[in-house]
Parts: structure tokens; C-alpha cells; sequence
């Protein structure tokens, strides 16, 4: 059972945020900055008319049908993102050796960790800013996949390899997500 039908989707942008788009890479401007996106690889059209962005698959097939509540979601995050921002709060647990994280350029360095004379290094992605403030670290930028991934990459720097997870609890962890500057 099939059906033919070609699903379109149209996003408002609200007052204070423009899009503009330049071949298949989408670029939207609020009060906070810019986000941007390249969907080269997905199977939709995308066009601005106004302040609307108007999303259609390429075909009727159902794969191409579906990608569009992706890229409504897609959509809808770079627009949060650039009138609210995201914030990720993380932790810096440890339990004897004292960590200290410190941010230098595009990288975090935690040192100290369990011990370790060398600091552990994560990348900060995109154009996330990245704030300590005793045993919480703060990430904060318009882009949630940037944000996430930054906030990912320090959790995985701290991730401790051959030995009891369940003992050996340090490390930095995130603890709050949520939306706004």
C-alpha cells in the first residue's frame, strides 16, 4: 500500500531571526549569533520565501517523505538555538586526587586527573564558549550539536579505561541541559 503524496512542511521564523540560504547550506541569524547547517546529503528541497522556510522531499518515496520531520527538528533547533542559546551544566567529580579543568584555545585540559602528571585533552566544537566555575563546567552556544558534542567529548576524556566504573566514579559529567542565555 502506497501513497502518493508529497508532504511539505513550512516553518515561521519569528520577528528577529533571518535565514538565508546559499546552495544546500542553510544559515540563520537571531539575537545570539548564527547558525549554520550544510544538508548536501539529504533528500529534500529547501527554499526561503519571506520569513518562511519551506522543506519538501525530492520524491514520493517514503524514505525521502520521512527525512522532512528530521529536518523540521533539524530547523526548529537552529532557531531555539539562536534566540535562546543552549547551556550544558557538567560536574567534576572526583574522590582523592583534586582535578582542575582549565580551557586553553579550542581544547579543555583536566588536570590531575586520578593522578595523572598529564592533563587528559577534549576539543571544543564550533563556536561554544566554555566556562569553569568551581566543580561545574559551563558550555553555552547556539548550536546544539555543538554544545552536546563539546560537553561529550569532556565526558570521554575523563572516562577511566581498566578499572571498576562503579569504584572509580571521577570524572566530569553532565548533569543539566537546558535552553537559554
Amino acid at each position: 500500500m502506497s501513497t502518493d503524496v508529497v508532504q511539505q512542511t513550512t516553518i515561521e521564523l519569528p520577528d528577529g531571526v533571518t535565514g538565508s540560504l546559499k546552495g544546500r547550506n542553510l544559515s540563520i541569524k537571531g539575537k545570539l549569533g548564527e547558525a549554520r547547517k550544510d544538508f548536501d546529503k539529504v533528500n529534500v528541497n529547501i527554499s526561503i520565501q519571506g520569513d518562511k522556510i519551506l522543506i519538501s522531499p525530492f520524491s514520493v518515496k517514503r524514505k525521502d517523505n520521512v527525512i522532512i520531520n528530521t529536518v523540521t527538528s533539524i530547523l526548529n533547533n537552529m532557531i531555539t538555538g539562536v534566540t535562546k542559546g543552549y547551556i550544558y551544566r557538567l560536574k567534576v567529580v572526583y574522590a582523592h586526587f583534586p582535578i582542575t579543568v582549565k580551557t586553553k584555545g579550542s581544547q579543555v585540559l583536566v588536570e590531575n586527573f586520578v593522578g595523572e602528571r598529564s592533563p587528559r585533552v577534549s576539543e571544543i566544537v564550533g563556536d561554544c564558549k566554555v566556562s569553569v566555575e568551581g566543580d561545574d563546567v559551563i558550555v553555552k552556544g547556539v548550536s546544539v550539536e555543538d554544545v552536546g558534542q563539546t560537553a561529550a567529548n569532556m565526558e570521554l576524556a575523563t572516562k577511566i579505561k581498566r578499572k571498576d566504573q562503579r569504584i572509580f566514579l571521577d570524572g566530569v559529567y553532565i548533569y543539566h541541559k537546558e535552553q537559554g542565555s
